[in-house]
């Protein structure tokens, strides 16, 4: 990662904003952190090993960029995993193929001159029990599955394009359709958009130095599962709706490094399911480290929820770097998800033309998280009813946002450092900052709120204004300077 090293060694100097005029940063002391900075899980996070077996099996298939190859690459894994494990490996060119299924011990290389093309045709990605946005229900498999399984490898240098506009397209067309009904809620499940890679109920699972791009939805979800690598993977052209880059959901000891992101939706994104499904299954997401990566466009570098039923714990964050991306550290969730965010760790970020650095709500996205069937709907799904099941009391609708620290971060051409906003019945408690040094638009905003420390954190911003704080208790004001 080159340009993560070079990055990092240019943000620590001087920036040259839009009108070519220099601005000095005042740097922070060098902050290297180090394993006796960190909690002692982190040494425990990301896969425990990797098939071991060196006996390879090349895929027979007619690589042309047009023949469904979907039969004889999943026979070569088949053939591998009854053999007691090995390598998988494609010849030179472009295959196309439906939903792939590894099983244990296997190890999928995609070499580099070889390219795996998602099939178009929807018979290709058979239906499967999964858990979509937060919600237990049937949809089409992924690109790539890795079900029920232990001890997986995906690596090599080559490329897996989803080609996903197709599905782009049908989510369009559905949002058309369905939101004059009043069922914008109902879009992102019923469209049925292929993911790009699934890990699901699985252990020790490696995935890395691919090439990913034109995911139909979600690209790389880690669903149940434990000890997973996600290392050195390159995220492009998913400007579809809804293309995350990384989303760990309800797993535990995850590890995500070296990543480069460039995507429409959440970068890297922690989940733990949505509402009364969500609260029913009650599984956390848990013992998550995130470091040196780079996210360029997405909707944040590090967020968490919107779904945060199971709750999300013990997460370490640091040595990220955002480029253009729209929000930086994410918080969100809303009245009826529940759950609970503690034990952040966040470090050693830098962001550069983030537009919204600092961003906390409890009431995300109301149109999309408040799921209400109109009275003259017939044939009513089942995934509806349950995304319709209320969670009562209401009191256990509210997630808590507790015990985040973010500390050792620099950031220029901002638009407003931070937007917060916690309830009247639920402030966002127990959350410091600490040196802090932030260039941009505005100063911005923090209310219903407990507890907020600030540690030696500077604003500057173009009018000088002091962080509006409203409807707060023990809540720190920055020092802010006008530019």
């Amino acid at each position: 990662m080159k340009r993560l090293a070079l990055l990092s060694g240019l943000l620590l100097g001087f920036f040259i904003s839009a009108d070519c005029t220099v601005r000095i940063v005042a740097a922070q002391p060098s902050h290297a952190t180090t394993a006796a900075d960190l909690p002692s899980w982190v040494k425990d996070v990301g896969a425990r090993g990797a098939p071991k077996s060196g006996r390879v099996f090349t895929v027979k298939a007619v690589a042309d960029g047009t023949t469904n190859s979907t039969s004889e690459i999943q026979q070569a894994i088949d053939d591998c995993a009854k053999a007691g494990g090995g390598i998988v490996t494609l010849t030179p060119g472009n295959y196309v193929t439906g939903a792939l299924f590894l099983k244990s011990n296997v190890h999928l290389r995609i070499d580099k001159e070889v390219t795996l093309l998602g099939s178009q045709e929807d018979s290709d990605y058979p239906s499967i029990p999964t858990r979509v946005a937060g919600i237990e229900m049937k949809w089409p498999a992924a690109l790539i599955n890795v079900n029920d399984a232990k001890n997986v490898r995906i690596s090599g240098a080559g490329t897996i394009d989803g080609r996903g506009e197709k599905w782009w397209q049908k989510y369009y067309a559905l949002r058309r359709e369905y939101e004059p009904r009043g069922l914008r809620w109902a879009s992102d499940y019923d469209a049925e958009r292929v993911r790009l890679m699934v890990v699901w109920k699985s252990s020790d699972v490696t995935i890395e130095n691919l090439s990913l791009k034109r995911s139909g939805f979600w690209t790389v979800q880690v669903v149940y599962s434990d000890h997973v690598t996600v290392d050195g993977i390159s995220i492009t052209d998913n400007k579809g709706p809804s293309t995350d880059g990384v989303d760990i959901d309800s797993s535990s000891y995850v590890l995500v490094q070296s990543c480069d992101i460039d995507n429409n939706d959440d970068d890297i994104c922690l989940k733990a399911g949505r509402d009364y499904d969500g609260l029913r299954v009650n599984r956390p997401t848990e013992y998550v480290v995130i470091r040196n990566n780079i996210t360029r466009r997405g909707g944040g570098m590090v967020s968490f929820g919107s779904e945060t039923s199971g709750g999300i714990r013990h997460v370490v964050a640091y040595h990220n770097t955002g480029i253009g991306t729209n929000e930086g550290i994410r918080f969100k969730s809303a009245k009826t998800r529940g759950g609970f965010i503690e034990d952040i760790l966040i470090r050693d970020i830098k962001m550069e033309k983030v537009t919204l650095p600092f961003t906390f709500t409890l009431n995300w996205n109301p149109s999309y998280s408040y799921a209400t069937i109109p009275k003259d709907e017939k044939n009513i799904p089942a995934h509806w009813v349950v995304m319709n099941t209320p969670v009562t009391p209401a009191e256990r609708g509210y997630c808590e946002f507790r015990n985040i620290r973010i500390e050792n971060v620099e950031i220029v051409n901002a638009r407003r450092i931070f937007s917060a906003s916690g309830l009247a019945e639920k402030p966002i408690v127990d959350v410091t900052f600490a040196n802090i040094d932030a260039q941009g638009g505005e100063a911005g905003t923090i209310e219903y709120a407990r507890d907020w420390k600030m540690r030696s954190v500077k604003l500057q911003t173009r009018d000088g204004a002091p962080v509006k704080i409203s409807n707060s208790e023990k809540v720190e004001s920055p020092v802010v300077v006008k530019q």
